[in-house]
């Protein structure tokens, strides 16, 4: 099975990306592969302040739940209210409408995280 890792984001060896342009985070299409249907997912509040590699929420799935880690340190400017409603997003579309928070991110955090090359070969 092959998965989507798209080009010009940014990854953690745990499956969370960031898109550097836009400050979006989110889990891989791989991440949300592995836990099947997600049916919760708890997130920071705008106006948070997250570290990189620290637990900013948790998402659970049919089969499991599991803690989700930064990407980057920043502050959380938004977060995706429709996951509330509906976690499925995530399955869905998940570096689309499935996307989790956004952050003021310092662009140094993103120096020690995968390139999509990077991240597809840890995933093969």
């Amino acid at each position: 099975m092959s998965f989507d890792v798209p080009e010009g984001l940014h990854y953690r060896e745990s499956h969370e990306w960031i898109d550097p342009e836009t400050g979006r985070v989110g889990i891989t299409d791989f991440a949300q592969d592995e836990l099947g249907d997600v049916v919760f997912v708890e997130l920071p509040s705008e106006g948070d302040a997250v570290e990189a590699g620290a637990e900013f929420g948790v998402i659970e799935s049919i089969k499991a739940v599991s803690d989700l880690y930064a990407p980057a340190s920043g502050a959380v400017t938004a977060v995706n209210e429709a996951l509330f409603d509906a976690p499925e997003l995530v399955n869905d579309d998940p570096f689309g409408e499935g996307w989790m928070l956004q952050l003021d991110v310092d662009e140094g955090d993103l120096d020690d995280l995968l390139t999509a090359e990077e991240y597809a070969d840890q995933i093969a």
